[in-house]
């Protein structure tokens, strides 16, 4: 249930940790209350805030933290709680509680310094509060969707598509915080997607349409291999960072074109590959947005796997004969990979290949990667135009 106890910070002195504190919960506020988001939010906070390193990573634990455990924090203190507290008592008794239950904070520091942290008039409600916290004990939790935090459908979903045990299991890691991972050139991008880019055929020289490639890791990567690639996407502001990562890697033979990849502006029958890492409901990725599975609805899958299948038609008409189609999604619904796979392979132009090698798992005509402690969640399919 709980992380390895973590010590009181004692940094620059309790001012210090107070700071931090204080930052966290601005932040916590503009996430619940002000629909923030997380991962925008807390870096333009810090950019502001004079933190050492370790203050700086107190509150992004505590900003990340509590955000991805919110409804667990919540079914805890609703037992003490007469009515709903306003949002700056909230976010303090949910920072406060996630310091006791899930950092094993000492009760007096966590209690102490969250009071301090927590506006003046909140206060006494605050030390109460959490002070009732700390006497129970370790929770009993209703149900794994609190225990876990994530919404009902969620874990329905995942449950009923994957068995029960790797959905919760997938659930659970995605608890954690993300691991960072650098490829040799800097460019910082998570190893399933660096799987994704490896499962890709194409030489140097060859010609592959990145028909979803903001913010670009994929495609700066296939370009660094040699690979011409053209890498579209629909919205002008994530094409200007596509371009951006394209100009600071230094990859010559990528081109960047504002499109809308269900109508690409291309030509047909040329391409030796074409990647589609389409839009999805991220449902393998949750740990590195916190906020998103407080975010995303259940009826977004539906729609999403229609706009996937859309995609996925524009990209077969731009292969050559024996081009290569990859469709990747960073989700676990079978709407969006099984569901979406089977409908293309009904095409009788296109060739199911078998899946990569591991750490791949078989997933259909396709494979998985279920996140653990290196990964995030990826499902990934590939077709040889005939």
């Amino acid at each position: 249930m709980s992380r390895q106890a973590r010590p009181e910070k004692p940094s620059n002195g309790r001012q210090a940790a107070t700071d931090a504190r204080r930052l966290a919960l601005d932040v916590l506020v503009r996430v619940d209350a002000g629909g923030a988001y997380a991962n925008v939010a807390l870096p333009a906070a810090l950019k502001k805030a004079d933190l050492d390193e370790r203050d700086r990573a107190f509150a992004t634990e505590l900003v990340y933290g509590v955000t991805r455990r919110r409804r667990a924090l919540d079914w805890v203190l609703d037992a003490f709680l007469v009515s709903a507290p306003p949002a700056p008592a909230r976010a303090a008794l949910r920072m406060g509680a996630y310091q006791i239950i899930e950092l094993g904070t000492p009760v007096y520091a966590a209690v102490s310094a969250t009071v301090s942290a927590a506006p003046r008039k909140h206060r006494a409600l605050v030390n109460a509060v959490l002070r009732r916290v700390a006497d129970a004990g370790a929770p009993d939790w209703p149900d794994d969707p609190t225990r876990l935090s994530y919404p009902d459908w969620i874990v329905d979903t995942l449950a009923d598509d994957l068995g029960r045990s790797a959905a919760l299991a997938a659930l659970e890691s995605m608890n954690s915080p993300a691991p960072v991972h650098r490829r040799d050139d800097g460019y910082v991008q998570d190893l399933s997607s660096q799987l994704v880019v490896d499962a890709v055929d194409a030489q140097p020289g060859d010609l592959v349409v990145d028909l979803c490639a903001a913010p670009g890791g994929k495609a700066t990567a296939l370009a660094a291999r040699g690979v011409r690639v053209v890498a579209c996407d629909s919205h002008p502001g994530r094409t200007r960072r596509l371009e951006a990562n394209r100009r600071d890697l230094g990859a010559s033979s990528m081109q960047v074109l504002v499109a809308d990849a269900r109508h690409p502006p291309l030509r047909c029958g040329r391409a030796d590959a074409v990647l589609v890492d389409a839009p999805c409901s991220g449902l393998g990725t949750l740990r590195r947005r916190p906020d998103a599975r407080w975010r995303i609805e259940q009826t977004a899958v539906t729609r999403l796997a229609e706009l996937q299948r859309a995609l996925l038609t524009a990209a077969a008409e731009l292969l050559r004969p024996g081009g290569q189609l990859v469709y990747s999604v960073c989700t676990l619904t079978a709407a969006e990979t099984l569901a979406v796979a089977a409908d293309l392979s009904a095409d009788d132009r296109l060739e199911p290949l078998p899946p990569p090698p591991e750490p791949w798992q078989s997933h259909g005509c396709g494979a998985i990667l279920l996140p653990e402690a290196d990964h995030d969640g990826m499902a990934l399919f590939r077709w040889r135009r005939v």
